[in-house]
């Protein structure tokens, strides 16, 4: 893969991630909730997810999900199901649950699994982004260059701009948090990330491949 080609994929990957997203919603409220050192968990989570999905597809799991319909419902229901859950638990959490982030609380290897692991699900819960790792990575390969070293830096391209552009929502999010400290604008936030994540797995159950 030549530099020409690369920028074109760079310009591809930005536009695909810097578009909102459930990934980018978590790492948001997470940013508002906990703080954006903590939320780094969330983006480290998520970058494991795309880490696995294209591992996934390099091993060919990606065509095989895209010819079996019946292995591409199950992963799609999973993956509907838990963002369905997740946006019902965050519409009826309390708003004690978005308190603004006090920098001086110590974090606990607790909090900082459960985050890293929401942001592992949610990022890994869309079997069609199996699917579209397998799409995308074949147009910018060049049959004639070794071909390890051309999905690494593939890989790699993505998962830089994933945790750069991840890590400026949850740093966003931690700017919105002095403003929302009335007990209605919180409630506010819950219903609207609440509400977005039900309709991320809505979308997602009835999504065809």
């Amino acid at each position: 893969m030549d530099f020409h080609s690369w920028l074109i994929y760079l310009s591809v990957v930005a536009a695909i991630i810097v578009t909102p997203g459930p990934s980018a919603a978590i790492c948001l409220t997470h940013g508002v909730s906990h703080g954006p050192c903590r939320a780094l968990a969330t983006v480290a989570g998520g970058m494991a997810a795309a880490s696995v999905l294209m591992l996934l597809s390099a091993l060919g799991l990606g065509a095989i999900v895209a010819a079996s319909s019946t292995l591409f419902l199950v992963i799609k229901v999973i993956g509907a199901l838990y963002l369905v859950a997740l946006g019902i638990s965050i519409w009826r959490s309390t708003p004690s649950a978005l308190e603004e982030y006090k920098g001086g609380a110590p974090s606990t290897s607790n909090e900082i699994a459960r985050l890293f692991r929401q942001g592992f699900v949610v990022g890994i819960a869309n079997p069609k982004d199996l699917l579209f790792f397998g799409a995308l990575f074949p147009q910018f390969i060049d049959p004639t260059e070794p071909l390890a070293h051309q999905l690494a830096t593939l890989g790699a391209t993505w998962l830089v701009v994933d945790g750069l552009t991840m890590s400026s929502y949850a740093a966003f999010g931690s700017k919105l948090a002095p403003k929302i400290r009335t007990l209605g604008a919180k409630r506010f936030l819950n219903r609207v990330t609440g509400g977005f994540f039900i309709a991320a797995g809505g979308l997602l159950a009835v999504a065809r491949r």
